[in-house]
């Protein structure tokens, strides 16, 4: 932040009020947090975390140019001081004046007398954090105010420093730097003087969690761009900055992170390469079109751009997919569902349910929206394809949520926390996921170290956290429903419950063997479903084995079409599953949890209405499980 001498040099309680007013306008949330913390006087040491390698907007001179965090940090928040120190393990300690020779040799020249010069610097963490905590306290001891150096620290991925970890289990000399750390946030001489150190990390789990809760220590998160920034890259990229180099590439500044230079030096192919097909997407469509994505892959997508709008979104739908599971670390699965509820065969009531809440989303009613829904009944029922029509309704991105644990301390909690990250910013987005019940967690910690807890406290809170109504639709999928934590089933995250059963009248199978011979490309006669015993419970996975052993024989027969006879022979060899109490466990199972009368198909609606019906579907339910073994 570009403060007088007079600012800087002045005691915290001094600096508060008119060092809020010189803050710029244009100063990201983030930024002006850290402010206002550190002119407060009560923090000196930040960590950064969340989308830390982003770009960052820098408006000055009358021009708009672009810049990494440690960029930022150097050249705004602490661009009046003397002296700012960058670290890495890969390089070491080094001053950081972007694009400033002689205000990077005045640093030097001032560092030559505390730590010699640069070459001598040690490489060794803990010896070069040693050396620093002398210059430090000779800082502290300069008895003339005017003669002190206004210090900026600031350490890049600060997880490979002080990583997570229990205290039994951390080396000699991470326990060291984490001490270190302690003490230098915890001294009050520090923060009474001009001194501030910056910890960077993608993931706050990948931190000491001792350093992130320290009373003086503030954690910081960087969020993913919103819709107007990324507008406004949009703008600053096509009115000219392509156009600007020979090569097309943004004239993003080559800072000492490799996160932006890496984004400048991405093969460029913009408008001017070739003629576009039609009018090319505007930047509000632009922005529309890439929400969760970061703006250095907004930047990628706009070096790729080619063609008319058509062209465009057709090649962002891939690209954003692919950046997406990227920035997700693979962690999530990107779906386009091909399909709408109208292929969803039976379940009218469900399908009504769901294709009203679609029609409000849709039109941007999201206060009318449940927070979430729990999708449950046996195996083989639909479960995710029902989800994934919902999703295809809506016409909004569908993700699924992949399996996050990692065997690592604190890599399962940083795993959610980025795709957390990422869901916050996409929205409106429908989430996925399948087996709830063991992916979730929930508040007891068997042997993992607190993690199952931890990560049903992640999932709870965001699932619970209204701000996303309508934003994030949570569908929590399960053939066992009584696993799941209740405070996930309550009213407020889950609150739809829908129950999905096996085809129960004549019309419905007759439906679900069309579904799947269309399905398999295979051709039905007109009277190709044989009369079906209601005591039957074939899933749609056993229907379609039964069209696909019908295909066989019609094929082995030398006929394209099958009859009735070659399809109630198949029926008749078809042998289901055992599983028979397993399956009846979970259909009672899901006729519990049920939270509207109309999902029920009538033989499940009888036996509810009927007198303690409840206790009664309850007490079998507990003779199910005992007989199971549970």
């Amino acid at each position: 932040m570009a403060l007088t001498a007079a600012q800087m040099t002045a005691q915290p309680s001094e600096q508060t009020a008119e060092g809020r007013r010189e803050l710029p306008a244009w100063y990201p949330t983030w930024a002006r947090q850290l402010a206002e913390l550190y002119f407060s006087g009560t923090t000196c040491l930040f960590i950064l975390h969340g989308n830390v390698h982003d770009l960052i907007r820098v408006p000055a001179a009358g021009q708009v140019r672009y810049s990494n965090l440690s960029e930022f940090l150097a050249t705004q928040l602490f661009g009046a001081w003397e002296l700012v120190l960058h670290h890495d393990l890969g390089r070491g300690l080094r001053p950081l004046a972007v694009d400033d020779p002689k205000r990077l040799k005045e640093m030097v020249q001032s560092l030559a007398a505390y730590l010699g010069e640069p070459g001598s610097w040690p490489r060794d963490p803990d010896a070069l954090l040693l050396l620093l905590d002398r210059f430090i306290e000779r800082t502290l001891l300069e008895d003339d105010p005017a003669r002190r150096k206004r210090v900026a620290l600031i350490f890049e991925y600060a997880q490979y420093l002080v990583p997570a970890g229990e205290v039994g289990t951390l080396a000699r000399g991470e326990a060291s730097r984490l001490v270190r750390f302690l003490g230098w946030a915890q001294n009050p001489y520090i923060k009474r003087v001009n001194m501030a150190f910056c910890l960077v990390a993608e993931k706050l789990s990948e931190v000491n969690s001792r350093l992130v809760q320290n009373p003086h220590v503030a954690a910081i998160e960087i969020p993913l761009p919103e819709r107007e920034d990324r507008e406004q890259f949009a703008h600053w990229y096509l009115a000219g900055a392509a156009a600007a180099r020979p090569n097309g590439a943004p004239a993003v500044s080559n800072p000492q992170d490799g996160a932006a230079s890496d984004a400048a030096r991405q093969p460029a192919h913009g408008p001017t390469d070739q003629k576009p097909a039609g009018e090319p997407l505007s930047p509000r469509q632009l922005a529309e079109a890439t929400s969760g994505l970061s703006l250095v892959n907004l930047h990628v997508l706009l070096a790729h751009r080619r063609g008319g709008a058509d062209d465009e979104l057709a090649r962002f739908r891939q690209l954003k997919k692919a950046l997406i599971e990227r920035q997700c670390q693979g962690l999530v699965e990107f779906v386009e569902p091909p399909y709408k509820l109208d292929m969803v065969v039976g379940h009218a009531a469900s399908q009504q349910r769901l294709r009203e809440d679609a029609h409000w989303i849709s039109l941007g009613h999201l206060d009318a929206a449940p927070m979430g829904y729990l999708i449950c009944g046996p195996v083989g029922t639909g479960k995710t394809f029902l989800a994934e029509c919902y999703a295809g309704d809506i016409g909004i991105p569908c993700l699924k949520l992949r399996n996050f644990r990692s065997k690592y301390v604190g890599e399962t909690e940083g795993n959610l926390e980025q795709v957390l990250t990422v869901l916050r910013s996409l929205g409106p987005v429908v989430v996925i996921v399948d087996e709830a019940d063991a992916a979730l967690g929930n508040r007891r910690a068997e042997g993992d170290s607190g993690t199952s807890s931890r990560v049903f406290s992640m999932i709870a809170s965001q699932m619970g956290d209204t701000r996303y109504r309508g934003r994030i639709i949570w569908m929590l999928l399960t053939s066992r429903p009584d696993l799941l934590p209740i405070d996930l089933k309550r009213q407020g995250r889950a609150e739809v419950h829908i129950p999905l059963f096996y085809p129960h009248e004549q019309a419905e199978f007759a439906a679900m063997f069309a579904a799947m011979a269309r399905k398999n490309k295979v051709t039905l006669a007109p009277d190709a479903v044989p009369e079906i015993p209601l005591d039957r419970q074939y899933s749609g996975a056993d229907i379609e084995s039964i069209v696909l052993a019908a295909k066989r024989q019609a094929l082995s027969l030398g006929v394209r079409e099958i009859t009735r006879e070659l399809l109630a022979q198949a029926l008749a060899e078809f042998i289901p599953s055992s599983q028979g109490l397993e399956k009846e466990l979970q259909e009672i199972a899901a006729v519990l949890e049920c939270t509207q009368h109309a999902f029920l198909p009538p033989v499940w609606r009888e036996k509810v209405a009927q007198p303690n019906g409840r206790s009664v579907l309850q007490e079998r339910f507990s003779t199910l499980r005992q007989l199971l073994g549970e």
